[in-house]
């Protein structure tokens, strides 16, 4: 009877906890979409927004620029907090933080108020993404935390696919509405966070040890007791990845423009894009576990140097978007395999502070991209200049990507 009633116990346990599992991840996820609408949403608004405040391609470069300055500060400070006071109330914070933001981009009066909103809404995303990434990382446990992330960060090109969705249906003629839309979702989903997201577990066990009292310093989870290679590699495969992102989100509608296509077309192929992502993130993020080091970077760095060529040289509209679904694919699938690897170089004490850093210096790529392409095009280069330049930063970013997958291959294999 004694043995009997264990394992009932014990099978009930774990069914809450498997469901407890899938209920964070289900929020994250949610929160996600709501990312990646807001991410997409200057490119769906932005003829409209220049019309209404007569702003021409440098001041609305500064919109678009203010937006991805604020990532920076707010991934870092997120992940920061996120270690000292729980995951799940600073992710609350930083939902309500962006979501009050995009709605008052849509009530901005002039250039500066517009920058301002931009800047603080960035900084919601910035902080939002740490604390999704540790939440969902630390439900899973250490088999499937990979796989849960990557669950929940198709989120993010399925959120931006929607707001290319309404450039294509023809509803961004006011340019308002999709940040209305991206302000007052996320305002919706603050109730389900804080009711029925759970805090992580393993912050919470940590909250209640006795080394709670002596939080380890930054510079110590990151740099020591093995952490600094990965940190490095970390956030050099972060820095070029996000780059060619940010690049294609920001460039290729003008690109293809450029080339001819209409700017409906162009937002098709933007389309195309963001289901290639959604579709990378799943389909890398199951073979993560499965390929060998070498075959998963190869296959991700060299199918998004193929695409990209592609991108650059495509002259047909179906062909154009064969390409955009790979680029996409590719891009975005790769950043959700940084996204998965990440949490798994640091311990939970400082596993939001290591991400959030990550984090940081991607978005530092993700600003220099559009300015290195916008720079090149005005120096003559073309589209196929400006796609095959990043070659180098990809070669660097796949081989970080082959040392960081052998290295968790062995931890696995020693644990």
């Amino acid at each position: 009877m004694t043995t009997y009633t264990s394992q009932h116990l014990a099978s009930a346990d774990a069914e809450q906890d498997a469901r407890r599992t899938w209920l964070t991840i289900a929020l994250c996820f949610s929160v996600a979409v709501l990312e990646g609408i807001d991410f997409q949403a200057p490119g769906i608004a932005a003829p409209g927004m220049a019309a209404t405040f007569g702003l021409d391609r440098l001041h609305m470069g500064w919109v678009f620029s203010a937006g991805i300055l604020g990532l920076l500060p707010g991934a870092l400070v997120g992940g920061w907090l996120a270690d000292r006071i729980g995951r799940k109330w600073v992710l609350i914070g930083s939902v309500a933080l962006f979501g009050l933001f995009s709605i008052a981009t849509a009530h901005a009066w002039e250039l500066y108020s517009l920058l301002a909103a931009r800047l603080l809404t960035g900084v919601g995303l910035g902080a939002a993404l740490p604390n999704l990434i540790a939440l969902c990382s630390e439900a899973a446990g250490e088999r499937l935390r990979g796989t849960a992330v990557t669950l929940m960060y198709c989120g993010v090109p399925l959120g931006a696919a929607l707001a290319a969705a309404i450039g294509i249906a023809g509803f961004s003629a006011d340019w308002t509405l999709v940040y209305y839309v991206g302000g007052v979702l996320p305002l919706l989903v603050l109730p389900l966070l804080a009711f029925w997201l759970p805090e992580s577990a393993a912050f919470r066990a940590r909250q209640q040890s006795a080394t709670r009292a002596a939080p380890v310093p930054v510079v110590e989870g990151l740099f020591r007791n093995g952490s600094a290679l990965p940190t490095l590699l970390l956030w050099g495969a972060y820095f070029f990845t996000l780059m060619v992102v940010y690049m294609l989100i920001s460039w290729l509608p003008s690109l293809l423009v450029g080339q001819g296509f209409t700017g409906r077309q162009a937002s098709w192929v933007m389309f195309s894009l963001q289901i290639g992502a959604a579709v990378g993130t799943l389909m890398l993020g199951v073979l993560m576990e499965r390929l060998r080091p070498l075959a998963m970077a190869g296959l991700i760095y060299l199918g998004l140097l193929a695409a990209l060529a592609a991108l650059g040289l495509s002259e047909a509209f179906a062909s154009m978007l064969v390409a955009g679904f790979a680029a996409g694919m590719f891009a975005t699938g790769g950043q959700g395999v940084l996204y998965a690897l990440a949490p798994l170089f640091y311990r939970t004490e400082v596993r939001a502070t290591g991400v959030g850093s990550a984090v940081a210096v991607g978005r530092l790529g993700a600003m220099s991209g559009p300015l290195v392409a916008g720079k090149m095009l005005a120096l003559g280069f073309g589209s196929a200049g400006v796609m095959l330049a990043s070659a180098p930063g990809l070669v660097l970013a796949g081989v970080a990507v082959f040392y960081l997958l052998g290295r968790r291959r062995e931890q696995g294999a020693l644990a």
